[in-house]
């Protein structure tokens, strides 16, 4: 019997997930032990999506189960039409989530509760514009992902440009972005005298704090430059790094959880690892995180460097061969003997030697754990949407690798060999003929210059808002060419043998 029949023989009542039900899930399942009603807010987070939950509020409802932090509940908040329908389905069950770790040998869940309350999705953002302006916020954080934080692709600077920027310039009062909104709270709670917050992000970006800092102070000044003075002065923007493994959910996921005895509309699955490396810099107070796991450093760059090179890095190496090969999952993709061994290669030779060892974990560490993260069948991480967005992924996970490995003369060839898949992807066609749907917000002139790069493999790398000047270093401008022509004419299986044999 299988783990998904043994729970369901065991659970053949499926409890309703809400506060006052709780007492009636399955015993196994773990369930918050804190007063809710005790609860008070302290964090607005922005993006209330699956990875949040399995890691931020996890980390909250850890110190909560502790008897602490009890003035830290979060307030959920989006910015687009979609987080209604996610705010109702949370509104429904108490604000409460099932997270289940999948383990490659067991299953387990808990139900987490420190979230209280989802503002109410609105044009122009005004409840998220007002709760955000209440003195009981000290923390606004985000999940917006990769690519939401209006960065210019060439200069990497703030894109005053954007149509969503010029319309917040435009009509501060009514903001499309969430920096808009955060902007229009700030100037509120600047002129009440409630202070600043703290504005955290949680995505994968190298420096997002620093990132973060220049969205919203550069929107700021083009409203106000007083503001934006004060903004810049008072408010924090602590970098951080972030890691669990976290799918999507679909229907195999609500099968799951209703087999472990539990009606949740927007249960979380996630691996049984997380970190969370921070910068302690908070403004206006934040909870002991520290307490349950989390680490408070000075030195987040080189935890963040090794992060995003190898793990999201290694993400878009596998996803787009999967993608191109009808793979479905990572953990499929790690079950090829050669996906896998291109893996390998590339985070040993290439990646892991420009990186710092961090907190006892050497790179080369730190590459075997991901290897076997990546390789944990009960993670269903599709291919599909580890390749989302490489727009975005590409020049911030992979490309500042190769220019680090170009400048101190070291091999590229593996990671010229992954930007060529990547052009083999968005040319819209798997190896077996089946269409890749669009996956990316520039899918289609993405997919017109990777037809175009079948003939003329350059015309791909001198895409320059992505790639920068690398098309002029001939050692990296030599090797794409040469994969892309080998992965054109006989395949990307035959590349990726020319690469393991070299």
């Amino acid at each position: 019997m299988n783990d998904h029949a043994r729970h369901k023989s065991q659970h053949d009542a499926i409890v309703p997930l809400r506060l006052d039900s709780l007492p009636d899930l399955p015993a196994p399942v773990s369930r918050p032990t804190y007063d809710r009603a005790q609860l008070t807010p302290g964090i607005v987070h922005i993006g209330l999506g699956n990875f949040h939950r399995a890691h931020q509020a996890w980390y909250l409802h850890r110190l909560m189960q502790a008897g602490e932090a009890m003035d830290w509940a979060i307030i959920g908040a989006g910015v687009r039409p979609y987080d209604e329908t996610q705010r109702q389905k949370l509104a429904a069950q108490d604000y409460l989530t099932t997270l289940v770790e999948l383990d490659p040998d067991s299953t387990s869940a808990e139900v987490i509760g420190p979230m209280i309350d989802y503002v109410p999705v609105q044009k122009g953002h005004d409840p998220l514009i007002q709760r955000m302006s209440q003195a009981d916020i000290r923390i606004v954080a985000l999940t917006v992902t990769e690519g939401g934080y209006y960065i210019d692709p060439v200069s990497k600077g703030f894109d005053a440009a954007h149509p969503d920027i010029q319309h917040d310039v435009a009509d501060p009062d009514h903001p499309t972005t969430a920096f808009g909104a955060m902007v229009a709270a700030l100037k509120q709670r600047r002129k009440q005298g409630t202070g600043p917050f703290t504005c955290l992000s949680c995505d994968n970006l190298q420096g997002n704090g620093a990132i973060l800092r220049q969205t919203v102070v550069s929107l700021a000044r083009l409203q106000d430059a007083e503001l934006a003075d004060w903004i810049d002065d008072t408010c924090s923007f602590p970098n951080s790094m972030v890691d669990c493994i976290v799918p999507a959910t679909g229907p195999q996921e609500i099968e799951l959880v209703q087999s472990l005895g539990i009606d949740d509309a927007a249960p979380v699955t996630h691996e049984g690892f997380r970190q969370w490396v921070i910068e302690d810099d908070f403004c206006a107070g934040r909870p002991d995180w520290d307490k349950v796991g989390a680490t408070f450093t000075d030195h987040v760059h080189d935890y963040e460097a090794m992060k995003i090179r190898i793990l999201n890095g290694g993400h878009q190496i596998v996803a787009n061969l999967g993608e191109v090969l009808s793979v479905a999952t990572i953990a499929d993709c790690m079950a090829d003997e050669k996906i896998r061994a291109l893996f390998k290669r590339i985070a040993m030779h290439e990646i892991a030697p420009h990186l710092k060892p961090v907190s006892q974990m050497t790179p080369g560490a730190y590459v075997d754990l991901i290897e076997r993260r990546f390789s944990n069948p009960r993670i269903v991480d599709t291919t599909r949407r580890v390749a989302f967005d490489g727009s975005s992924r590409h020049p911030g996970f992979v490309i500042p690798t190769i220019r680090e490995g170009l400048a101190a003369g070291a091999p590229i060839d593996g990671l010229a060999l992954a930007e060529a898949i990547w052009a083999r992807m968005c040319e819209g066609t798997r190896e077996d003929g089946s269409q890749i749907e669009p996956n990316d917000p520039y899918w289609s002139d993405l997919q017109d210059v990777a037809r175009m790069a079948k003939s003329d493999p350059v015309i791909w790398i001198e895409q320059r808002q992505y790639f920068g000047d690398l098309a002029d270093h001939a050692r990296f401008s030599v090797a794409f060419s040469k994969w892309l022509h080998m992965i054109w004419a006989d395949g990307v299986v035959a590349a990726i043998d020319g690469y393991l044999e070299s």
